[in-house]
């Protein structure tokens, strides 16, 4: 899956990082190559399935799909 990702410089120095396809989707780094590293930890968080959210009903379909 290939995402666009923002990265901004940051006023403070370093930068700051988000995934404007997911929303609230943001990290930070010192450089360049530490702000694109921690953008991809955070979007496998975000991506990661919590099995706590997956109560389907007993008519519920589950289908796969690429994207």
């Amino acid at each position: 899956m290939k995402l666009r990702v923002v990265l901004e410089p940051s006023e403070e120095g370093g930068y700051t990082v988000y995934v404007p396809g997911l929303p609230g989707c943001i990290s930070e780094g010192d450089t360049k190559e530490e702000a694109l590293e921690n953008i991809r930890e955070a979007i496998d968080l975000y991506l990661e399935v919590v099995e706590d959210d997956l109560v389907f009903s007993e008519k519920a379909e589950q289908i796969e799909i690429a994207v």
